[in-house]
């Protein structure tokens, strides 16, 4: 049974249309929330294993914007990448050429939660139009050096492992319920019961939403071979982090060295809070990216 999201009523208020758009051989599928003649568009790119859907709330929080969200190529309702692989490479410069395929006017801002951070930092060093950037949980540092070192090496044995595995079997393994339980279970830092159970039945829709084996496969290794700071050097433009002070994937510590990798960047850190700032506090961060964009109009 489906858990209702605290967040419905307040996304219901905002329109949205689904859309498809062709990029690197792939259609991508896209959510377009809001005003289509908004200001500002605010391109929003999920984490890894997710779907648009993680950043809806985010999303109810932000009425005024257009909001653009798509699914990543491999991933919820998004076709497979001909033209590249699912890396770090291949996702930035499929960012890049679903931007400019939007022909968005006005300011843009492109958004990235987790992976997405990565995918973000890439595709904007890279040469992506934006105005501003916004990285949310952004990876600051390699994930095997985390806080949670030996959760993240179990989770590259679980990944060798599917992998290793005949297709079947391997395909099974990753979309095993018992183990995304554990890791939705691991990353939740609310005290709240019926966020929990919200964030788990999340987890449990949207987590194993990906095309096939070799996707996830080829997301994973990026995700824990690249991070934000290799790219933070060559992004000049504005940047928020917004961080979480219990984040097992990258400490506060991390994230203040990689502020200091920017030329203009901007940390808030959220107390309270691990890596799921989109599930448990969006109207926190929805406050921060509104201050944050608020803060240029008036210099």
């Amino acid at each position: 049974m489906n858990v209702p999201s605290p967040y419905d009523a307040l996304l219901a208020r905002i329109p949205v249309r689904v859309r498809d758009v062709t990029v690197f051989g792939s259609v991508t599928r896209y959510w377009d929330y809001g005003d289509a003649a908004a200001a500002t568009t605010i391109v929003m790119v999920h984490g890894f294993r997710g779907d648009h859907h993680g950043l809806e709330p985010v999303v109810a929080q932000l009425p005024g914007f257009r909001m653009i969200s798509p699914d990543l190529p491999g991933f919820g309702e998004s076709g497979v990448l001909t033209e590249a692989k699912h890396d770090i490479d291949g996702y930035g410069r499929w960012l890049a050429e679903f931007v400019a395929a939007l022909a968005l006017t006005g300011r843009v801002v492109v958004l990235g939660h987790s992976f997405g951070s990565i995918i973000v930092a890439a595709g904007v060093a890279g040469g992506l139009h934006s105005d501003d950037v916004v990285l949310v949980n952004p990876i600051a540092a390699p994930a095997l050096s985390g806080p949670r070192g030996i959760l993240t090496r179990l989770a590259v044995f679980y990944y060798w492992a599917a992998a290793r595995l005949p297709e079947g079997l391997g395909f099974a393994l990753l979309r095993n319920r018992v183990i995304v339980r554990v890791m939705s279970v691991t990353m939740a830092k609310t005290s709240d019961p019926g966020l929990r159970r919200w964030i788990h039945d999340q987890h449990d829709r949207y987590f194993s939403a990906f095309a096939d084996r070799r996707v996830v496969l080829e997301a994973f290794t990026a995700s824990v071979g690249a991070d934000v700071s290799e790219f933070a050097a060559g992004i000049p433009q504005r940047t928020l982090l917004i961080a979480a002070e219990k984040d097992d994937i990258t400490p506060v510590a991390a994230q203040h060295r990689l502020q200091e990798l920017f030329p203009d960047a901007t940390l808030r850190v959220l107390p309270e809070v691990g890596h799921l700032i989109h599930y448990e506090v969006p109207a926190q961060a929805a406050d921060a990216v509104r201050l944050f964009l608020a803060a240029e109009v008036t210099t």
